[in-house]
């Protein structure tokens, strides 16, 4: 949600080793307010105290499973009363990874996970996760940095809660690959592996769906305008919902089996179409590395 006119506060929650700590230095780089664990019951009163001393700059508020006096029904009340306030404008953004990554992150830097008193990791991630599920219900964002590295979340940061950016919702189009797993953070995913597969194409295999010979390929394929139509149908039927809802990011991924070649072409198509009708628009191609 996006309020004009109002001190805008981000709460960074999510997973332990989902990349809280660099989410909060990036909001820093930004110019934010940063304040770790501060417990529940004081992130109101720490809102008042700066409002009295005269204090406008944005705040980044990091909570999660160690805050003291957190609990799921706590964080949605808390939630709830800064939600109601016209002087604030609240932005809850939800930190991911799958289990596999969060038990490699832990092991690698030999930290303890916050609830492992046993010793047993994959146990105090899975706790962790139920624990934070109610969380999950009520954010305004998701950031899945399963396969993300630290630059790459500081980067999506940085293009998504830029001080002074404009207060409209913003279009992020991804492409990814099938075999890396779905991305967590979408909140729509079409499967585009329908198509016909440039993989298979000695010539075309090397490429990727930002050339012509892939994208005319790819556009070749008798699906392929039945397709764009019906997505640009859907979309332009949600996109003023979800505007009018208040959301102020909305995540669009296209998959393919590898993330190279259709699933690329897609992403382009869609976010020229988008911002020919003047939305904002970021584009992401998680699996294929451009210069």
């Amino acid at each position: 949600m996006t309020k004009a006119g109002g001190r805008r506060l981000v709460i960074v929650t999510g997973l332990s080793g989902a990349g809280k700590s660099i989410a909060l230095n990036a909001f820093e780089d930004l110019g934010y307010e940063i304040v770790d664990n501060l417990p529940l019951t004081m992130i109101e009163q720490l809102m008042e105290e700066q409002a009295s001393a005269g204090v406008s700059a944005p705040l980044a508020v990091g909570i999660d499973a160690r805050t003291l006096h957190f609990s799921p029904d706590a964080f949605a009340a808390l939630a709830a009363r800064l939600r109601a306030k016209a002087d604030v404008d609240l932005h809850v953004l939800f930190l991911d990874a799958s289990d596999e990554t969060l038990v490699r992150r832990f092991s690698e830097t030999r930290r303890r996970h916050p609830l492992d008193a046993d010793g047993r990791l994959p146990e105090a991630i899975e706790r962790e996760r139920a624990l934070m599920a109610p969380v999950l219900e009520g954010v305004d964002s998701r950031l899945d940095t399963t396969v993300r590295k630290g630059s790459d979340t500081k980067k999506l940061i940085h293009e998504r809660f830029t001080i002074g950016a404009a207060a409209q919702m913003v279009v992020s189009i991804m492409s990814f690959g099938f075999a890396n797993g779905v991305p967590r953070d979408a909140d729509l995913v079409f499967d585009v592996r329908f198509l016909r597969n440039p993989h298979y194409v000695p010539d075309l295999k090397p490429q990727t769906g930002r050339d012509p010979a892939v994208a005319a390929y790819v556009r070749a394929d008798e699906g392929f305008d039945a397709f764009v139509a019906k997505v640009s149908d859907l979309l332009d039927f949600l996109l003023p919902r979800y505007r009018d809802e208040g959301k102020s990011y909305l995540t669009v991924a296209f998959g393919c089996t590898g993330g190279r070649h259709r699933s690329v072409m897609l992403a382009e198509t869609f976010a020229a179409r988008l911002e020919l009708d003047g939305i904002v628009v970021q584009v992401h191609h998680r699996d294929t590395a451009f210069a």
